[in-house]
This record gives structure tokens, C-alpha cells and sequence, in this order.
């Protein structure tokens, strides 16, 4: 079975042109397509991009395609091709804009989700690398509400500038979501993005079940914390818009959830049980409930 997905990286480009800081905003690129193929079940098989501008700046081009060609690498696919468009009059001089389309394939009978989840199977989360590629809208309003400069050091990683922190790639898990699901005990995988938890996992449920997940369960981390505090951003506003620390949601089979949030681990990921699937009634639409959100995060 041959599937799709197409993308962008939203107004986190906004930040990579005004800092010139261009390199992973193609990792980005890669990311948001290939992710989505994979939690189909699926492995990437090649890549396109769309490149454009309105004034082709060559060095900033090579440096964006760079980070295409190292995000396929990651993935696992080919980059077979794209196009670069100048479109002056459309696009202001400096401006630039991406989108992604990537196509993969499986196994007849093995897309995902699997049709057998149910109460008692566990959900796993795996860590993000941070702010990924959504919700970045609200974080530039943030940043400027803040007084703080993009060259200035990211309150929340002294060791690196404000852009630096705020661009860092999103995580491809081809690799290791592949591993795991050839492994077996995998029943459905969720790629959090816009929408966060609370949209994002109800995709990949059947009706009657509601995934309970605990925010104790693992660490907020600091660029999430910093957007809360600095921006006054309510809890259950902060699941809905951004990944909060996790950018990949797993429901594993009751009885193998170790072993395959081992096999993640052994691939390199940071894994967290993050809650179970519980009945929610007969006919009732998917949902996920997260206890304690305001408490966890506060502590």
C-alpha cells in the first residue's frame, strides 16, 4: 500500500529568516512529512520539496536544502527532485517558503492503527526535541511581548541563543518507530503536532475508549515551562497548541509495553509511560483526559 503526507514548517520560518539561522528548518521539513508516514505503519521511500522566494538567495537555498537532504538521510528516504520558484511581488525580497510531500509504502494488512485497541493497552510517550515545528504563532508574540532579543541567551539554555533553542529540529522517528513496529506489540502510533495530545492521539483511537494519560509522568522541559510562565499560557491551552515534551504517542499491546518501550530506548529514544486506554462507553467519540496537569506542572 502506497501512502502520503504533505507539509510545512508554519512561521517558524519567520525566525530562521530573520536570524539567518536557515540549516535545520529542512530537517523540519523532512520531519513533518516522514513522521506522519511512519505512524501509518509505513516506511519513507522518497521526498520532494518546494522551495520559494521572492529573490532566490543562493546561499541561503543551499544551506535550506542541506538540511532536506540531511532530514532524508535521517528518515531513511530518498530525495528524488523538488522545485525552486522566484515569485517577486508575491513574496517580500528576504522571504522564503517550504512544503514537503513524501510518499511511502507498507504492507497490505499492516497500516496502522491496528483495528484491536482496547482498555488496558498502555500508552507510551516519546520524548520531543523541543518546541518542534507548531505553535510557533504564539511563541514569536511571546518573544516580542518579552523585550528579549533572538541573539540574546534563551532564558531557558543559557548556553545558546534565544533562536538557536527556539529552532532546534524536530525529531524524526522513522527509524525507531520502523524498529519497533516490525518488532511487534505496536498498535498505534500518533505524531503530536498542532493540536498537541489532546487532538493529535484521539486520531488513531476507535470509539468507546478515552486514553487517560498523567502529567506526573514526565518532565515538562524548560522551553515549554518558559512559554507557560513568560506568555501566562494556561495548562490545558499549552496541551492543545504545543507537544509539551512529547512528540511521538505510542498505544502498546497490554502485556508488551516493556519490551517495546525497551525496543524505542534501544533505538536511541526517551521513553515514558504516560498513561492507559480505559473504556469510555459504548459509542462514545475518542478522547484523551490528562490528570493533573496544572499541579504537575506548577511543582
Amino acid at each position: 500500500m502506497l501512502v502520503a503526507s504533505t507539509d510545512g514548517v508554519g512561521t517558524k520560518l519567520k525566525i530562521a529568516i530573520e536570524t539567518g539561522l536557515n540549516a535545520g528548518i529542512g530537517i523540519d521539513l523532512v520531519a513533518m512529512c516522514a513522521n506522519d508516514i511512519v505512524v501509518q505503519g509505513a516506511e519513507p521511500l522518497f521526498f520532494l520539496d518546494y522551495y520559494a522566494a521572492g529573490g532566490l538567495d543562493l546561499e541561503v537555498a543551499k544551506s535550506v536544502i542541506a538540511g532536506v537532504a540531511e532530514g532524508c538521510r535521517m528518515a531513511g528516504c530518498a530525495l528524488i527532485g523538488g522545485e525552486t520558484a522566484e515569485m517577486p511581488g508575491l513574496y517580500a525580497p528576504r522571504d522564503y517558503d517550504l512544503a514537503g510531500f513524501c510518499v511511502g509504502a507498507a504492507e497490505r494488512g499492516r497500516l496502522l492503527p491496528a483495528a484491536d485497541i482496547a482498555p488496558g493497552d498502555v500508552v507510551l510517550g516519546l520524548a520531543s526535541s523541543g518546541l518542534h515545528s507548531n505553535g510557533f504563532s504564539l511563541v514569536r508574540r511571546i518573544v516580542a511581548d518579552s523585550g528579549l532579543g533572538y541573539a540574546e541567551k534563551a532564558p531557558f539554555a543559557p548556553s545558546r541563543s534565544l533562536a538557536e533553542a527556539l529552532l532546534e529540529p524536530t525529531r524524526i522517528y522513522v527509524r525507531s518507530a520502523l524498529a519497533a513496529v516490525r518488532a511487534g506489540g505496536v498498535k498505534a502510533l500518533a505524531h503530536i503536532t498542532g493540536g498537541g495530545l489532546v487532538e493529535n492521539l484521539p486520531r488513531v483511537l476507535p470509539t468507546g475508549v478515552t486514553a487517560r494519560l498523567d502529567a506526573r509522568a514526565w518532565p515538562l522541559p524548560p522551553v515549554f515551562a518558559w512559554v507557560r510562565e513568560a506568555g501566562g499560557v494556561p495548562a490545558a491551552e499549552m496541551v492543545r497548541t504545543f507537544n509539551c515534551g512529547i512528540g511521538m504517542a505510542v498505544v502498546a499491546r497490554r502485556g508488551e509495553a516493556d519490551a517495546v518501550g525497551a525496543r524505542f530506548s534501544g533505538e536511541g529514544e526517551t521513553v515514558f509511560t504516560i498513561g492507559e486506554i480505559v473504556a469510555a462507553g459504548r459509542g462514545a467519540e475518542p478522547a484523551v483526559e490528562i490528570a493533573d496537569l496544572e499541579g504537575a506542572w506548577r511543582a
